[in-house]
């Protein structure tokens, strides 16, 4: 997996060993495709509240960041992350924990911001290739995921990008069609400056031929990743609350 390792990836499991297997989150951190970590504090504290509240495996990942490695380096390890995770599938994989407490057939992959698109690209590739037989992606959970058509920098982080319609930031109808998942979640701030794409990304997919269901979450007056940024505001902890009841898939 090199130059992409095991050590990229931080694994958060409920404090005691449970009696049934638990569902498994791929959790992508955001932050510009340049900027922060699995494993700074908020980012920690974020997935050890997912961890607890809905009772399942948080596995983050570390990717490589521009400009030291440019993208698509952070898709490829986001890559890398799920094919490591999903090689658990027949309890063989490298992990101990992952082959015995978790449910390979219950993956769900997230994502904030930067996170979010790539979540996006990773369901669509599965999509289009597949993962290891026993594996299976029950949802995707998008919060304020950075979409952006033409989007300069991005452009310049990704020098073989193919143009302002690139499908990793322009999602394409046929990458949203075969989206590998039956669920998707999608968390929106309305003061945030992608909320617009945000919407038209969930219009999209609704209009793909996707055959899914997607729920929206809206949070007003609130702005881009408000959530991760202060975990104390009572509508972060509202967040955790929907993400849980959409892992346990409750209504």
């Amino acid at each position: 997996m090199s130059p992409f390792e095991y050590s990229s990836l931080l694994l958060r499991s409920p404090a005691r060993a449970p009696h049934r297997k638990l569902p498994v989150v791929l959790f992508i951190h955001g932050g510009g495709f340049c900027m922060r970590s699995a494993f700074s504090e908020d980012y920690t504290r974020f997935g050890s509240h997912i961890t607890a509240d809905a009772n399942v495996i948080v596995v983050s990942v570390e990717y490589g960041l521009f400009p030291a490695r440019p993208l698509p380096a952070c898709y490829d390890d986001s890559w890398a992350a799920l094919e490591w995770v999903a090689s658990h599938s027949k309890g063989t994989g490298p992990e101990p924990w992952l082959n015995k407490y978790g449910d390979l057939s219950r993956i769900f992959v997230s994502g904030n911001s930067a996170g979010g698109t790539m979540s996006h690209t990773l369901l669509a590739k599965v999509g289009s290739i597949g993962l290891p037989e026993g594996a299976k992606i029950e949802g995707m959970i998008l919060l304020h995921p950075y979409f952006a058509e033409g989007d300069k920098m991005w452009m310049f982080m990704c020098p073989t990008n193919v143009g302002p319609k690139d499908p990793r930031m322009k999602p394409a109808v046929e990458d949203l069609a075969r989206i590998a998942c039956g669920r998707v979640l999608v968390v929106l701030a309305e003061k945030d400056f992608l909320y617009g794409v945000g919407k038209l990304y969930v219009d999209e997919l609704i209009n793909s031929g996707w055959n899914g269901k997607v729920e929206v979450m809206e949070n007003k007056e609130k702005e881009h990743c408000f959530n991760i940024n202060d975990h104390t505001d009572p509508e972060a902890s509202v967040i955790r609350q929907r993400i849980v009841s959409f892992i346990h898939n409750r209504s």
